[in-house]
């Protein structure tokens, strides 16, 4: 294998997007708008979605915007009952175990809930480390910097040997632009987004290998 460092997503990439988890999380941040910071509740919903697509995530756009409290906030969003949504995968486990390079959590998410989240799918030990939000501030995927910033923390200065892994279109695309082999997660189809796709996570060590 000619990768020495794979960047894994976390949230609706190691777990199923369609378990519930993150629209739990996404109903906590309009909660916390309306709650914590007074905006309408019509208005939450809009503005978290707004947020997220302008600047990588809706934390940003608060904070950018509304100068908010970044530890209550991501304290107060992550706070769902993971065990309602997630389970050990042993599976996942041993494929992730067997892949001979070093592995890194790389997410917009915060530690501890990476950490919760790794824990109840039996993860934990499998990573050599987390790259949250915090770690990349002021920058989140997908921005350039924070690759550049990931690339650093991980000790690869080659992009070239970098992989990234996620769900998400303009995560890959951007990873890919920043010269990472960028591999989509959750679809069948590449397109001009990624380097490769897949839905089965037994085929990952395939595509690293260079067999799709």
């Amino acid at each position: 294998m000619k990768f020495t460092t794979l960047f894994f997503d976390l949230d609706d990439t190691l777990y199923p997007g369609d378990n519930g988890l993150w629209h739990a999380i996404k109903n906590r941040i309009s909660q916390y708008t309306t709650e914590r910071m007074g905006i309408p509740e019509a208005v939450a919903e809009p503005l978290r979605q707004h947020y997220f697509e302008q600047y990588g995530t809706t934390l940003r756009g608060l904070q950018i915007h509304h100068h908010v409290d970044t530890a209550e906030y991501l304290a107060y969003v992550h706070d769902v009952p993971l065990k309602d949504f997630l389970q050990p995968n042993p599976a996942l486990r041993t494929i992730i175990q067997a892949l001979p390079t070093r592995k890194f959590i790389f997410t917009n998410a915060d530690v501890p809930h990476a950490n919760r989240v790794l824990d109840a799918l039996g993860l934990l030990d499998c990573f050599d480390g987390v790259i949250d939000v915090l770690a990349l501030a002021p920058y989140c995927k997908p921005t350039p910097e924070s690759f550049e910033i990931a690339l650093r923390l991980a000790g690869e200065p080659d992009p070239a040997r970098c992989v990234m892994i996620d769900d998400l279109r303009r995560t890959t695309r951007a990873a890919r632009a920043s010269g990472l082999y960028s591999i989509l997660y959750g679809q069948p189809d590449p397109q001009s987004d990624a380097d490769a796709a897949f839905t089965d996570w037994s085929l990952l060590p395939a595509i690293l290998n260079g067999r799709p």
